[in-house]
């Protein structure tokens, strides 16, 4: 399926959110994941001849859903997102659960529920083009903090994501790429593909380039959080890394 195509808006704030805009070639049309603010998405779509023609969040923060009521007021397009989270986001028209499937054109969009950081936070898994977009579940070396799940929601979470294939790119939406490595090397001094990766990543935001997207393959080798074993383990580690 290489009439898909991913780009990246660097939002340049303070979380440092990235918007993740997915391509369908032939038709020009795109759909915009986590839209943060709605501007750069407007601009982008302008510039390269885009026509936006869906939304898919993954959960109900402000710099995850920011942008959608100014992209709806010139639009009447569907926004995906987390059936469980529609009292927060009430302008959700296709509300998701686990294991839904819808399309965009011929690709088939897989959902999967990740509860930890929020309680209904949800994934957009494309197995045609090896693609997640994971929200604050999954990052670069790291994981979302545990606001209002469970410790045990958070490590399964990451187990089901952890179970996809590993060629899979990882989209997820900040870039906390470098702090995230800085702590697997704290936890993992002896790991030398974290080593290989750490001065990769260093290398790239020194010239002030994404380090994403990832892989599940990537991201089994050198992410603490994927490496343990026991809810116990994975919550001594989260709130290490919370104090880092």
């Amino acid at each position: 399926m290489s009439n898909y195509k991913v780009h990246l808006l660097d939002i340049q704030n303070q979380l440092q959110n990235y918007i993740w805009l997915l391509e369908h070639t032939t038709s020009r049309d795109v759909i915009v994941v986590d839209p943060t603010e709605a501007e750069p998405v407007e601009q982008y779509c302008h510039e390269h001849g885009l026509n936006l023609s869906q939304i898919w969040l993954t959960h109900w923060h402000k710099d995850h859903i920011g942008g959608v009521p100014e992209l709806l007021q010139s639009r009447n397009i569907p926004v995906y997102g987390p059936r469980e989270e529609l009292s927060k986001i009430p302008f959700i028209t296709h509300p998701l659960q686990h294991e839904a499937h819808f399309k965009f054109h011929d690709l088939q969009v897989d959902v999967l529920a990740v509860p930890g950081h929020t309680l209904g936070h949800i994934v957009y898994f494309m197995d045609a083009i090896d693609t997640l977009f994971c929200g604050d579940t999954l990052f670069a070396m790291g994981c979302g903090r545990v606001f209002e799940g469970t410790f045990e929601q958070m490590y399964h979470s990451l187990n089901r994501l952890a179970a996809l294939p590993a060629r899979t790119q990882v989209y997820c939406t900040h870039e906390y790429t470098l702090s995230n490595a800085k702590f697997a090397l704290h936890v993992e001094p002896d790991n030398l593909a974290l080593q290989q990766r750490y001065q990769q990543v260093e290398d790239l935001r020194l010239l002030n380039q994404p380090t994403l997207p990832s892989t599940i393959e990537l991201e089994l080798q050198t992410n603490p959080f994927l490496r343990v074993d026991s809810v116990e383990e994975f919550q001594k580690l989260r709130e290490m890394k919370d104090n880092f």
